[in-house]
């Protein structure tokens, strides 16, 4: 597993491609969330356990960072390996990214 802070990721994904999983709740992700991402609540995660794995690199995305790394835990006992932790979460994003998004 790798982890990137929201600036590196933001310049990580201008020239890469990754499937970005928010795995916070739809009220949360209705709030806001990462420009391409797909909103999959930690609870349903084990049901897409064949489109994370398909994809090339995952990166996985909460609030904070707390629930993405829980997420990727499980993912690793299922042998998925492609896994980008955004530390700090879409909050951080928010803050040192994209100003103009809404927090909470």
């Amino acid at each position: 597993m790798r982890r990137m802070d929201a600036p590196q990721l933001a310049e990580y994904l201008k020239n890469a491609k990754a499937l970005l999983v928010d795995v916070r709740e739809p009220w949360e992700f209705d709030i806001c969330h990462l420009a391409g991402s797909i909103n999959i609540p930690m609870g349903e995660v084990s049901r897409h356990l064949d489109q994370i794995a398909s994809s090339e690199e995952c990166v996985v995305i909460c609030h904070h960072g707390v629930r993405s790394m829980q997420v990727i835990q499980y993912l690793h006992q299922q042998n998925i390996e492609h896994l980008i932790n955004l530390d700090g979460g879409v909050d951080a994003w928010a803050r040192q990214v994209e100003p103009d998004m809404p927090v909470y």
